[in-house]
């Protein structure tokens, strides 16, 4: 796997849900493939910020990637 996950990449298989400039969350619409695991996601959180906190809402599993200036979440559902 890529060693940045590069969502402008893959920006057309999935919609922006929210954008408030150090984070941001997708919504996965083609079966994109998690950075840490390689299963696709539901859900993406890129953030920037040093601690963050959200609602995982129902996800089945959480894969996290740590990448040189920000956060990469994938939620699994």
């Amino acid at each position: 796997m890529a060693e940045r996950f590069d969502q402008h990449a893959v920006r057309h298989r999935m919609k922006l849900l929210r954008e408030d400039g150090d984070v941001t969350l997708y919504e996965n619409r083609d079966g994109v493939a998690c950075p840490a695991c390689g299963d696709p996601f539901s859900r993406l959180l890129l953030t920037e910020r040093r601690a963050h906190s959200f609602d995982a809402g129902g996800a089945d599993r959480l894969c996290v990637t740590h990448e040189d200036e920000r956060l990469v979440v994938c939620l699994h559902s």
